[in-house]
């Protein structure tokens, strides 16, 4: 029998104990994650990294609370990074290699850190912009986010958005149904996210939330009184414009701050900052000594600002200068918080967690990068070509296979040392081709929307996902510019279907032959849309072939199709009284009937 006082210290120990153990364990003990990915603001976009004019106190905050990833790699397009942070896979093996293309899309068959962490119990929530997909089964929705706010495709003003949205009080898809939302898109990015965060809080919910910009990627829309801090320092209105939207953004990450102090959440939350490619916007004033900016193979297309507080964590590293990428994240934070996951062996990340926390893991000395992607020329893309790649190995960069440059000796790569170390050069090269050959059979690999699913009907097409041809703009489709693509479209059923041809969104509510009218926006003003002499419409889908001829006042031409199930492509033309083509459908309307 136990003494009388080892059993009374045991009960005071466990009643005092109670006080301090919250009621869910398990949940209480993983932290949350936020993290923020703004869009083509470089490595030298901040004050902490020495930009002689930008103002941004709450991110140099951060950072120097933070550990920080100084040689942290992106890839130089949005699209790419971002699939790439979500799948922990490189782009070429991800599927979503590219921009306004048909390969925006990640592969179904590849789980995303949103299904890793919703799997473990965590709420998912994604607030700005995706990029990787506006249709079934490619949504925030079907990619493990169980709560989202979003502009389409590459930004607001593209030619999926919404008509005449213009940054203020525009017309966002939450969780798939468009709502109006009032204020400044970054504002409302950030507000949104915060209201969540502090739902989830108040249940007791763990969270992984995802605040990805579309700030400060052109066009460069902003609050006047950002503009004119810069303005009348005597900037011209372009970088007044670029750096107010940043400064910008950092008042949303003071606000965010404050949040998580006054909820409690700071100190177990893992925050991170970063942004998706390099510099867009003011290269020439300031990149903190690196070449190149945004689509850019040299450093400053990809190199750029991370930022990782968990206070905590005990992360004992301030800061990191071995070689990183952005396909790190996924298993560096699913072993900082314990989320089972599938690790890639190929293409795909590696975990941090150990160099982070000073574990005997080893350190990253030796790793290869590759970074690679769909360029963009300017109407008509390519798919990846071997060879047009950087490849990242300790200081050395070597560029298209042609160009060595040693980064510690020479930050702005002005001086090619390819002659000088052929040893080198031939170790990365063999590196490559072996990596080549590898992840080119993914490159065939072909994603297609979904048309017929009870998870998306009816289905709105856009000129963005044309099969390797660029008209994602609404500018252009105001100028009524002339080219089409085909989409890769997935019957999911076989039936009749309504399809519904249109020069302008329906939101327009414009005629096929009209004129859009101008729109007055906040910080711009879009001009009118050119009227076209559309006189036939063409549909060609599934080897069926469709004319019809166009009255004066029609919104659209609509067909009804019998449609068998499976993959297929689906392409339009508008063409005047003669038969000479002016353009495709921008907008096309599916409906399962």
């Amino acid at each position: 029998m136990k003494p009388l006082w080892l059993l009374s210290s045991l009960i005071i120990l466990a009643i005092g104990t109670s006080f301090y153990l919250p009621d869910k364990v398990g949940k209480a003990e993983k932290p949350n994650v936020i993290i923020i990915m703004t869009d083509d603001q470089g490595y030298g976009d901040v004050g902490i990294h020495g930009h002689p004019t930008l103002r941004t106190p709450h991110l140099d905050k951060l950072g120097k609370e933070s550990t920080r990833l100084t040689n942290f790699h992106v890839t130089p397009m949005c699209t790419p990074t971002r699939s790439q942070l979500l799948t922990g896979r490189h782009a070429l093996s991800n599927g979503a290699h590219m921009v306004c293309s048909g390969y925006t899309f990640i592969r179904e068959d590849i789980p995303t850190l949103a299904d890793y962490f919703k799997a473990d119990g965590y709420r998912t929530g994604l607030f700005g912009k995706w990029h990787l997909g506006d249709n079934y089964p490619y949504r925030p929705q079907d990619r493990g986010f169980e709560e989202s706010v979003i502009h389409k495709g590459w930004g607001i003003t593209c030619s999926s958005d919404h008509w005449n949205n213009d940054y203020f009080d525009d017309y966002y898809w939450h969780n798939g149904e468009l709502e109006q939302y009032e204020g400044y898109c970054t504002d409302i990015w950030f507000s949104e996210a915060m209201q969540w965060m502090k739902e989830m809080n108040k249940k007791g919910e763990r969270f992984l939330t995802l605040i990805p910009t579309n700030a400060p990627h052109g066009p460069l829309y902003l609050p006047e009184k950002y503009r004119k801090t810069y303005l009348d320092m005597g900037l011209n209105r372009h970088l007044a414009s670029y750096f107010g939207m940043i400064e910008n953004l950092d008042d949303n990450v003071g606000r965010l701050e404050e949040f998580l102090k006054s909820t409690g959440l700071r100190k177990n939350t893992i925050l991170i900052f970063t942004t998706d490619n390099g510099n867009a916007s003011s290269v020439k004033y300031y990149n903190a000594g690196l070449r190149g900016g945004k689509e850019s193979l040299y450093e400053g297309g990809h190199r750029v600002p991370f930022f990782m507080r968990w206070p905590a964590g005990k992360l004992t590293r301030k800061e990191i200068n071995q070689l990183t990428d952005v396909k790190d994240l996924l298993p560096t934070l699913a072993d900082l918080c314990d989320v089972q996951y599938e690790p890639v062996q190929d293409f795909g990340g590696l975990s941090i967690a150990g160099v982070l926390k000073r574990s005997p893991q080893p350190e990253l000395d030796d790793r290869k990068v590759v970074i690679q992607y769909g360029r963009k020329p300017f109407f008509r893309l390519e798919l990846p070509k071997k060879g047009d790649a950087a490849v990242l190995w300790n200081k050395w960069r070597l560029i298209r296979g042609e160009e060595l440059y040693d980064i510690e000796a020479d930050k702005a790569q002005e001086n090619n040392v390819y002659d000088q170390h052929p040893e080198v050069v031939k170790e990365m090269k063999d590196y490559y081709n072996a990596w080549w050959d590898k992840v080119q059979p993914d490159l065939q690999h072909i994603n297609h929307i979904a048309i017929g699913s009870p998870y998306e009907n009816p289905v709105t097409i856009t000129s963005h996902d044309w099969l390797l041809m660029n008209s994602s703009n609404s500018w252009w489709i105001r100028e009524g510019i002339n080219r089409s693509g085909a989409w890769n479209i997935e019957v999911k059923k076989d039936g009749k279907y309504e399809i519904a041809l249109h020069r302008w969104p329906k939101e327009a509510e414009t005629p096929l032959r009209g004129a859009a009218p101008a729109y007055q926006a906040v910080d711009a003003r879009f001009k009118e849309g050119k009227a076209l002499p559309i006189q036939h419409a063409n549909l060609r889908i599934a080897g069926q072939t469709h004319w019809q001829k166009i009255e004066e006042d029609a919104l659209a031409a609509t067909f009804e199709v019998e449609l068998k199930a499976g993959k297929t492509q689906m392409q339009t033309w508008f063409y005047d009284k003669n038969r000479n083509q002016l353009c495709g459908a921008y907008y096309v309307y599916v409906t399962a009937l």
